[in-house]
């Protein structure tokens, strides 16, 4: 299989690239999740992110909203002595502050994922790359998405991280052209 090069190098990166980079996602905890872990990864590389997901999603109680958000001094103190995260202050403290801001908005009346799904209209995009060097690290909607996100309080949502979302969320189909999950992916978004 003729993978998205980024994909190569170790087992768990290969079953996230075909089983779950690119494809639609509604569920609303799964992208608060996924937009917390995006946010995690900055500075860093995703595979350090995925390798400690299954931890992440232990500590931080299922990234559900409504327990971080009642997260206190002592949980966060926990947190950062957990070595199975990636322990820095400031990603910890986004994390609580996107579980209120992910609750204020569903006092408002808004889903998370209507909201998120807005900035493409509500239809993944499809891209036709055919090498890295033309994907693009933001765009005009990950633009959007960001500037919408830190307006209702979020943290950890640049461009770049909220493109990075989109792409994973299955909101842009950026395999490239040459990788069998391009067509695939399509299918499965459009079905």
């Amino acid at each position: 299989m003729e993978r998205c090069p980024w994909s190569e190098g170790f087992e768990l990166y290969r079953e996230y690239h075909d089983h779950e980079w690119g494809v639609r996602l509604h569920d609303d905890r799964a992208l608060f999740e996924l937009l917390i872990l995006e946010g995690a990864q900055a500075g860093l590389s995703w595979a350090t992110v995925l390798k400690k997901r299954e931890h992440y999603r232990h500590v931080f109680d299922g990234f559900d909203p409504h327990q971080i958000a009642l997260y206190d001094d002592r949980k966060v103190a926990a947190l950062l002595a957990d070595p199975g995260i990636i322990r820095n202050r400031a990603k910890v403290a986004a994390t609580i502050q996107n579980a209120r801001s992910y609750l204020a908005l569903e006092a408002g009346g808004q889903s998370f994922s209507r909201f998120l799904w807005a900035f493409v209209d509500g239809q993944p995009i499809l891209n036709h790359w055919q090498s890295l060097s033309e994907v693009p690290a933001k765009t005009a909607q990950s633009d959007a998405m960001s500037k919408a996100l830190t307006g209702a309080g979020f943290k950890f949502v640049g461009s770049t991280i909220c493109y990075a979302f989109m792409q994973a969320s299955g909101m842009v189909n950026d395999h490239l052209t040459d990788c069998p999950r391009h067509r695939a992916v399509q299918k499965i978004n459009h079905s």
